[in-house]
């Protein structure tokens, strides 16, 4: 399992509740495809955290790298639907730092540990 990581902060005339819907349309749809695994969106609580940390915290889980990749190359050809669900969702961030997790040691580091 792989965590995609996103920093989120809204446009400031976004609504907080509206784009909690959206991301739920979005997202939802793209884990009915099976493209995504479980996700979950998080904000941040009484303005604590360094200005490096954005207002929200998208987390969306992918079986692996592969998944990653046949997802991001199936957003390159969505329908009508899909692109406005996208859309609702995309225009009211005003930035997003992303990165990419893994657990930590993962069973290849384990297995790899146990034969030395």
């Amino acid at each position: 399992m792989n965590l995609y990581h996103c920093m989120i902060d809204l446009k400031s005339d976004a609504k907080a509740l509206t784009f909690a819907s959206a991301a739920e349309t979005w997202l939802t749809a793209l884990a009915g495809l099976g493209l995504i695994g479980n996700w979950r969106l998080l904000r941040r609580k009484l303005g604590l955290a360094s200005s490096a940390h954005g207002d929200f915290l998208l987390e969306i889980e992918v079986e692996s790298l592969e998944q990653l990749e046949a997802t991001f190359l199936a957003l390159c050809h969505v329908d009508e639907t899909a692109q406005r669900h996208y859309e609702q969702f995309h225009h009211m961030i005003a930035s997003a730092e992303v990165g990419l997790y893994r657990p930590f040691p993962d069973p290849e580091r384990r297995e790899r540990i146990a034969l030395i």
